[in-house]
C-alpha cells in the first residue's frame, strides 16, 4: 500500500458535466448516477470547475437548508462537504433555481495531481484542503479522477 501511486487507485472514466448544463439537469445527471459530484467542462471540453450536491443545494432555497440541518449532526462538522446523497438530492426542489446554469455555481478552482503522485500525499492534500475529488494528469491530459471513497477503499482491497 505504502508504494501506490494515483494511477493505482483512479477512476479513468471520468464523468463531467458540461457549464452550460442547468441545475435541474446536472440534479438529474448526479442522481441518475449515485455520484456526489463532477468536473465541469467548457465547449472546447477544458475543464473549468467542478461542482457538487452542495452546491447545488446552496443555490436552492429554504428547503435546502432544511434538509442540510437534518443531516446527521457530528459527521459532517468535520469537513465533509458533500452533505446531500442522491435520495436527498432527488427530493430537493430546484425549481426556482432550475435553469441556472452550472456556470453560476460550480467551483471553479481544479485541483490535479500527477498520475505518479504517492496516495500519501494525495491523503494530505484532500484532508488539508477539504477536497473531495482531485484530477489525475499526464503532462496536461485529465486521465483520471480520484475521490474521498476511493482512498477509503484501499483499505478494503
Amino acid at each position: 500500500m505504502k508504494d501506490l501511486k494515483a494511477k493505482d487507485i483512479m477512476n479513468t472514466e471520468v464523468l463531467s458535466v458540461r457549464d452550460d448544463m442547468t441545475v435541474q439537469e446536472l440534479a438529474d445527471f448526479l442522481t441518475e448516477r449515485e455520484i456526489l459530484g463532477a468536473p465541469v467542462v467548457d465547449s472546447e471540453g477544458e475543464v473549468v470547475g467542478v461542482v457538487s450536491c452542495t452546491d447545488i443545494a446552496q443555490s436552492t432555497t429554504s428547503e435546502a437548508h432544511r434538509l442540510l440541518e437534518r443531516s446527521t449532526p457530528g459527521f459532517y462538522e468535520h469537513g465533509w462537504e458533500d452533505k446531500l446523497g442522491p435520495d436527498e438530492l432527488g427530493r430537493l426542489q430546484v425549481a426556482e433555481n432550475e435553469s441556472l446554469p452550472v456556470k453560476e455555481i460550480m467551483t471553479p478552482t481544479i485541483y490535479t495531481v500527477p498520475e505518479d503522485t504517492p496516495i500519501s500525499d494525495i491523503a494530505k492534500a484532500m484532508v488539508a484542503g477539504r477536497i473531495h475529488r482531485l484530477l489525475v494528469t499526464r503532462g496536461s491530459r485529465l486521465v483520471g479522477i480520484i475521490t474521498t471513497l476511493d482512498m477509503l477503499k484501499i483499505f478494503f482491497d
